[in-house]
């Protein structure tokens, strides 16, 4: 069994994260199975598209309440990307087919995700690059400078109700929220699949941060 596990929602850029998994040399696997997932000892949740398509997904998949057991009451490390970050929060405004909205996410962190506000000159979503403010001395940017850019691709963010939750922060005319922190949960707004060089070293640091060692072989980023 493959001690990291990228988990398939079925609206995620798994093999992305796969391209920078097996560049760094970690031992993985992509699953959806229930087995798997209990047997890992660690977890990534990508995610492209919609809040409640990913919500639908994760709950005909029954896979909510099983990593409910595995990140919540066994502690184990998680790290969502992007749509994967959202759905840990309690709800999100953002419409679904019918044009429905509220709809509940996980509940692992408090707050809401919402549309990125409406600023003159910026564009929604936001999509390119962008420089992070960390708000503390969290590991996971242990490996990062202060001129570190990453690759945004977003039309909603998380609104933390816990400031303490707050990892990171960039700026889109406001400040917005890029990477959250609770325990042993982390998420980022970010991709760092697609940040090259710094998503590499986040990817790495936060394993660190986690306790996991599953490199298989020695790479140089």
């Amino acid at each position: 069994m493959k001690p990291v596990l990228i988990i398939d929602i079925e609206v995620g850029n798994h093999q992305s994260v796969a391209n920078a998994m097996d560049y760094l040399g970690y031992d993985y696997v992509v699953s959806n199975d229930k087995d798997e997932i209990a047997a890992a000892a660690c977890y990534v949740l990508p995610g492209v598209g919609a809040f409640p398509e990913a919500m639908k997904n994760l709950n005909r998949l029954d896979l909510a309440d099983a990593l409910k057991r595995e990140v919540l009451e066994k502690k184990k490390p998680i790290l969502g990307i992007c749509l994967g970050m959202q759905v840990f929060a309690d709800s999100s405004e953002e419409r679904d087919s019918t044009n429905a909205y509220q709809h509940k996410g996980l509940g692992w962190i408090r707050g809401a995700v919402r549309r990125l506000p409406a600023i003159p000159g910026l564009k929604v979503p936001q999509i390119g690059w962008n420089t992070l403010s960390w708000t503390g001395t969290d590991a996971v940017f242990s490996r990062l400078g202060p001129e570190a850019a990453f690759y945004f691709d977003h039309s909603y963010h998380f609104v933390c109700e816990n400031k303490t939750d707050v990892a990171a922060t960039c700026s889109y005319g406001t400040d917005i929220v890029s990477a959250v922190k609770h325990d042993n949960i982390f998420g980022v707004q970010f991709h760092p699949e697609k940040s090259q060089t710094a998503g590499l070293k986040f990817f790495r640091a936060f394993f660190d941060a986690a306790g996991q060692r599953y490199r298989k072989v020695v790479h140089h980023a």
